[in-house]
């Protein structure tokens, strides 16, 4: 909406990553690997809760459906911009 966001620093190399496949699906181990790296001992759920976050500041929250971050079903997700 042509407002400047905060993002913390995994929001950022989250969003890039995503930005940089931009309409390529990436799934949760592929985010996991690009943006926390071969070592993170996390869950897939990380994830999730990242992408969430990221919607709640860079998609318009009156929309009914996100126009950025999109949810493959049962794949991952992309980013469309």
């Amino acid at each position: 909406a042509g407002r400047p966001v905060r993002l913390r620093a995994k929001e950022f190399d989250l969003l890039m990553t995503l930005v940089e496949y931009k309409n390529i699906v990436l799934s949760r181990e592929q985010l996991l690997e690009q943006v926390w790296g071969f070592d993170f001992a996390g869950q897939t759920r990380t994830v999730d809760m990242h992408v969430a976050k990221l919607r709640k500041k860079i998609e318009d929250p009156r929309a009914r459906e996100p126009r950025f971050l999109i949810t493959v079903h049962r794949m991952g997700y992309k980013f469309t911009g």
